[in-house]
């Protein structure tokens, strides 16, 4: 029971690096409306996504293995969404800033 009181509480405060990994622009140029490549790369969405990714992946796993109660298992179902929202966003980093015409112009 006190082991999964701390697991919510590490996903409660994870929640916030969660928000910010998962509406991150991957382009800050194009958010702002300028068509341009970024060449500072996927670190700024990365530096909240990675963290974030292992925290909500463990929860998600840990979650999933306990089934004595629906409310853990609709936990774990909310963590793997908080997981592929986030790991979108950082492939979809990661996909921008490798990418052909980011590998020509950024070198």
């Amino acid at each position: 029971m006190r082991r999964m009181m701390v697991l919510y509480l590490a996903l409660i405060a994870a929640l916030p690096f969660a928000i910010l990994a998962a509406i991150l622009p991957v382009n800050s140029y194009r958010a702002q409306g300028i068509e341009a490549l970024d060449c500072d790369g996927p670190m700024s969405v990365l530096i909240f996504a990675l963290p974030v990714l292992l925290i909500y992946g463990a929860g998600t796993i840990l979650l999933y293995r306990v089934r004595s109660r629906r409310f853990h298992s609709v936990a774990a179902l909310c963590c793997l969404l908080v997981f592929c929202a986030v790991g979108w966003n950082a492939a979809t980093a990661l996909r921008e800033a490798y990418g052909d015409a980011s590998i020509e112009a950024c070198a």
